[in-house]
């Protein structure tokens, strides 16, 4: 087990002035040759990490590099706490979380990718992170990062360990800017759309606050208010229709909204996301791949839901969207179990 503690937030609160000797002290424990030193010194840094009391005696730069430098320490325990105190600088100094946005986003992204977390430990932590950091980075930094925070945390959508999908949902990816983005916005649906019936509890919670997160930012009315009002976590839900009225939703925004012009404009503060299966045609055709991939999902409802989003997409999709869309690999008997 990672250790959590108290004594951070109470040497912030009565003992501050000290925290420079301490803190000196501890760095130097981070490269001791035993574990159990330096997960004492990661635990009590990383804590530390999301307390103001450390940017504003100075400390907070050199303690980042040095916890920066554990992420490829041998014991797991340390990265996963070294991952913790990154994630725990947005809340101790929001604005050093801003100026070094890019750096502590690159690191939390790297423990996503850890080659020794059997039991994603490591993984867990930097989701979390993430999900605190995004917040906080400028808009820059974080623009730069969306498509590999959406790369790396999509293989945790089709983890057998529950414990993963839950935050991988729940946690960065509605605050991922892509949805910001017209091109990513739909596609970015897909997986909490067709996970919402998951046969495990935590799976369609994290996956209805996920698509409730996502709504406001689709740019369309009628969406993102059946999000909020069929999405409700103590509600049930008739699959069929709700996936029925998603793709309507879709498409006919889609079609009833004038072509993109071909000169770029200065977008508006918050673009509509629907104008992308006009001026993306090969979103249809993208979104029908994806979800033959879970064609051979290990759950039986991920497997009955992945054809029924595409029929749904197809059948409310304009004819010129669906000329585009090869569907040859559904016919030809590939992915019959």
């Amino acid at each position: 087990a990672v250790p959590r503690g108290r004594a951070r937030s109470a040497m912030a609160r009565h003992a501050a002035a000290r925290l420079p000797p301490i803190v000196k002290e501890l760095v130097p424990m981070l490269s001791s040759v035993l574990d159990s030193q330096r997960v004492t010194a990661a635990a009590f840094l990383a804590e530390l990490l999301g307390s103001p009391a450390l940017s504003e005696r100075l400390l907070l730069e050199p303690v980042v590099d040095s916890v920066l430098a554990r992420q490829r320490d041998p014991c797991g325990a340390v990265r996963v706490l070294a991952l913790r105190g990154l994630g725990n600088v947005a809340a101790g100094a929001p604005d050093k979380a801003r100026k070094h946005g890019a750096k502590l986003l690159a690191a939390l992204l790297h423990g996503l990718d850890d080659k020794d977390d059997a039991h994603n430990l490591v993984a867990l932590e930097a989701m979390g992170g993430l999900a605190r950091l995004l917040e906080r980075v400028e808009a820059r930094d974080a623009q730069a990062m969306q498509l590999h925070v959406a790369i790396r945390i999509r293989p945790f959508f089709d983890s057998v360990s529950a414990a993963a999908r839950g935050p991988a949902l729940r946690d960065p990816t509605p605050r991922v800017p892509a949805l910001h983005v017209p091109a990513l916005r739909v596609p970015a649906l897909r997986v909490p759309a067709l996970c919402v019936t998951a046969p495990r509890v935590p799976t369609p919670r994290a996956c209805k606050f996920a698509l409730r997160m996502c709504g406001p930012c689709m740019g369309c009315a009628g969406l993102c208010d059946m999000f909020c009002n069929h999405l409700r976590e103590e509600r049930g839900l008739h699959y069929g229709e709700f996936l029925n009225d998603v793709c309507k939703h879709l498409v006919s925004a889609a079609r009833s909204l004038p072509p993109v012009p071909a000169v770029p404009v200065v977008p508006a503060p918050m673009p509509s996301a629907l104008p992308q299966m006009q001026s993306y045609p090969e979103t249809l055709n993208r979104l029908v791949c994806t979800n033959m991939f879970y064609f051979k999902s290990s759950w039986v409802d991920i497997r009955a839901a992945a054809p029924m989003f595409i029929g749904f997409l197809v059948v409310h999709g304009a004819e010129e969207q669906c000329q585009q869309v090869d569907l040859d690999p559904l016919l030809d008997g590939e992915w019959s179990r």
